[in-house]
């Protein structure tokens, strides 16, 4: 008797435990796991040539309304970024006088200097182009300028090779982020050099021998370093990335690649019923390498242009394989990290941490005010 009403106990534990699974796997069909946000969800990939992309979807996001990005800050003139040693004026976008104090003795390569004039904090993205100076620069790590803050040294590298010159010491939006493996050696290498040799090879992934585990030959990539050789031998001397990839031949063929991917994308996303596209997974042929994520599906679309098109870059920068990612390899790639981490931080601002597990490095930007949140969450598998 005892026996068998601890069977029927038993029976109806186990059977509600069964049946709260299946409502998750129900609500939720391709939950990311291990994540303490609890709602991420991976929808259908979205496939192109050889890239596969896979919009990451919450039913909850921050309120990120309180923080001003690079571009608006440099488009509306309460963002100013300059050359070290550069005193004068700027202005407004309404006109108004703005002085640039001289920070130090002269220009230097990998710093510059920025004034956020506005009243929100300004968030700035490694890989972020900003033109002009004496040659283009990209931002060298996320991070958040405060309201009010000093004139700021900014880490920046260089994606002008060849020019020391320029009209003005000022520099403006370029809206462009640039591709994967241009910002893996800025924000992870943190190595000029090897930001260079990216901006001039286009892709710093190797090309696998074929036949290696069944996999299929390569076909040539349509940004290969020959392209791109010649790109920068007849439209691009100074080796500048925006005209290497934007304003060339070579840009052109970015953009036809571009209006596929983006038509595609928005046909996979459309319709979604309380959940909002707040980033992506992005795998080129069947190697899952990159994923940007953020705190709300506003900032996701601010940042999507320019993100897209780098993605594009990359794509027909690598060799084009035959391949096509699975969501189970896209759900993995998202798990946490356990590994070498290293924290910085700027006390009531954020706090900037980056996790190393072999070969793959999870970058996190987290804002402290207004309120706690993770703005910007940045995994790759490096190249390198």
């Amino acid at each position: 008797m005892e026996r068998s009403i601890l069977g029927a106990i038993l029976g109806t534990l186990f059977g509600i435990s069964a049946l709260g699974g299946l409502a998750f796997i129900g609500a939720s069909p391709n939950p990311v796991p291990g994540k303490p946000e609890g709602n991420w969800r991976l929808l259908d990939p979205v496939v192109y040539e050889n890239i596969t992309i896979f919009p990451v979807v919450s039913s909850s996001t921050q309120d990120t309304s309180p923080f001003l990005t690079l571009d608006e800050g440099l488009s509306s003139g309460e963002v100013i970024v300059s050359e070290q040693g550069a005193a004068g004026l700027a202005r407004t976008r309404d006109g108004r006088p703005i002085a640039v104090p001289q920070y130090d003795s002269g220009a230097s390569v990998n710093q510059l200097v920025l004034i956020n004039r506005s009243k929100r904090p300004l968030l700035l993205l490694a890989g972020e182009l900003v033109s002009g100076g004496k040659q283009d620069r990209i931002i060298g790590k996320d991070r958040i300028v405060p309201v009010g803050s000093e004139p700021l040294p900014l880490d920046v590298f260089c994606v002008e090779h060849g020019r020391w010159t320029g009209a003005s010491s000022q520099f403006i939006a370029s809206k462009t982020i640039v591709h994967p493996s241009v910002r893996e050696q800025a924000a992870v290498a943190q190595n000029q050099n090897e930001v260079w040799d990216a901006v001039r090879s286009g892709t710093k992934a190797k090309a696998t021998a074929a036949g290696v585990a069944g996999r299929p030959a390569a076909s040539p990539a349509p940004l290969s370093a020959e392209v791109i050789g010649d790109t920068i031998a007849t439209a691009a001397p100074t080796q500048s990335y925006a005209k290497i990839y934007e304003q060339s031949r070579a840009g052109a063929s970015v953009d036809t690649f571009v209006e596929e991917l983006r038509r595609r994308f928005d046909r996979a996303t459309l319709g979604l019923k309380g959940e909002r596209v707040v980033g992506v997974v992005v795998a080129y042929g069947g190697d899952v390498a990159w994923s940007d994520i953020f705190a709300s599906g506003e900032l996701f679309e601010h940042y999507w242009s320019k993100l897209l098109r780098s993605y594009a870059v990359e794509a027909l920068a690598r060799p084009t394989y035959r391949e096509t990612a699975a969501i189970t390899d896209a759900r993995e790639f998202l798990r946490n990290l356990n590994g070498r981490e290293v924290v910085e931080s700027e006390p009531g601002v954020y706090r900037w941490r980056e996790t190393t597990e072999g070969r793959l490095s999870l970058i996190e930007l987290e804002a402290i005010a207004p309120k706690t949140m993770t703005l910007h969450r940045l995994l790759l598998h490096r190249t390198s």
